[in-house]
């Protein structure tokens, strides 16, 4: 089974820093999520070599699910997700990511 640990550092529009980690798995079980406020447990499922759907759960809810698609050449990464905003109202979000090198 294939496992990594992935680790986030995000600061937002107002500087505000946040640290989160976690294991990930594909096999669309859910793990703990440690420093995210947002969530405290994630799945990841393998659609095919490139493409991953994900969910974030908090209290038992889940509260944030999209889709992973990793470009053939793996430079970049493109994630859909859908979320309710704070009315309460589901809110789509597009993201691209291209690969640093560290």
């Amino acid at each position: 089974m294939f496992r990594t640990k992935v680790t986030t550092d995000f600061v937002d529009a107002l500087g505000k820093k946040t640290h989160s980690e976690w294991i990930a798995h594909l096999d669309g079980d859910d793990y703990p999520v440690t420093g995210d406020a947002h969530g405290d447990m994630r799945s990841y499922k393998r659609i095919n070599d490139n493409t991953f759907d994900f969910s974030q759960k908090k209290n038992g809810k889940v509260v944030n699910r999209g889709r992973i698609m990793v470009a053939a050449d793996r430079k970049s990464r493109t994630v859909i997700s859908w979320s309710k905003n704070r009315r309460g109202h589901m809110v789509r979000s597009t993201a691209v990511y291209d690969k640093v090198n560290d």
